[in-house]
């Protein structure tokens, strides 16, 4: 997981640049007891892990993972929180199953509600999204879970701010959270789709309804994916008019 940013301000009103991060947070481990397994898609589950320590996050931050075998071997991964924040003591991540992977792979193949593991964070506030200006989100495959979590945040607080989503998957069997998705989000399938819907990837002509409902003061675009579809994404954004100062980039892989 890395991160790009462009340093500058919108037109309108001020926008922040990285948001402080607790020292003591982003160092210290605490436990974190599986709690449940929710599956997503026939690749991806949620993982809801109960973190007593827990201080908090905003919505688009992550977390690092670490795995502990009987023989003292460490295995560690960065992860984006998909659950919304709020003061339960708990935190939700949703995974894809990769192959081979030694850390998602621990998860679908040996954990079990009760089993314990150590996480550190919340990590990164270049990405956050506190909910205090209008949000457009693109997102593609796992690419989603970050934005997720804004949405659930959007949605559990009541906030009137604009928020508008445009997420990717090859199918709609593949398309996480695709119960929870709502009339802010538009989903584009690039393998296969319902009837009557074309399949592709995303385009300006997916991007245009959006840039023309621009609120006042403009989008903040939050961009999440693999390196292929950042790309792609924040060009079409760019084309269509989005300020590149105004554009927040997260990539996977």
């Amino acid at each position: 997981m890395t991160e790009t940013t462009t340093p500058g301000g919108g037109p309108r009103f001020a926008v922040p640049g990285r948001i402080a991060v607790s020292e003591q947070a982003e160092t210290v481990w605490q436990p974190a007891t599986l709690t449940e397994i929710r599956r997503e898609t026939p690749h991806a589950a949620t993982f809801r892990l109960a973190v007593p320590g827990w201080a908090g996050h905003l919505p688009g931050q992550h977390l690092m993972l670490r795995l502990t075998a009987p023989d003292g071997y460490t295995a560690q991964r960065h992860y984006s929180i998909a659950s919304a924040p709020d003061d339960s003591g708990h935190i939700e991540l949703t995974l894809d199953r990769v192959p081979d992977g030694e850390v998602s792979g621990w998860f679908y193949t040996v954990a079990r509600p009760g089993d314990t593991i150590e996480v550190r964070g919340p990590l990164s506030g270049f990405f956050a999204w506190p909910g205090d200006r209008p949000a457009l989100l693109l997102g593609a495959g796992s690419g989603v879970v970050p934005l997720m979590s804004m949405v659930r945040h959007h949605r559990a607080r009541g906030l009137d701010v604009p928020l508008r989503m445009l997420v990717s998957a090859r199918s709609p069997e593949e398309l996480i959270y695709a119960r929870e998705l709502g009339a802010e989000t538009t989903a584009v399938f690039t393998r296969s789709a319902p009837a009557g819907v074309p399949v592709g990837r995303v385009t300006a002509a997916h991007l245009a309804p959006l840039m023309a409902e621009r609120p006042p003061g403009g989008w903040e675009a939050f961009v999440c994916g693999s390196n292929g579809f950042a790309e792609h994404a924040s060009r079409l954004l760019v084309r269509a008019g989005q300020p590149v100062d105004r554009i927040r980039i997260e990539r996977f892989g």
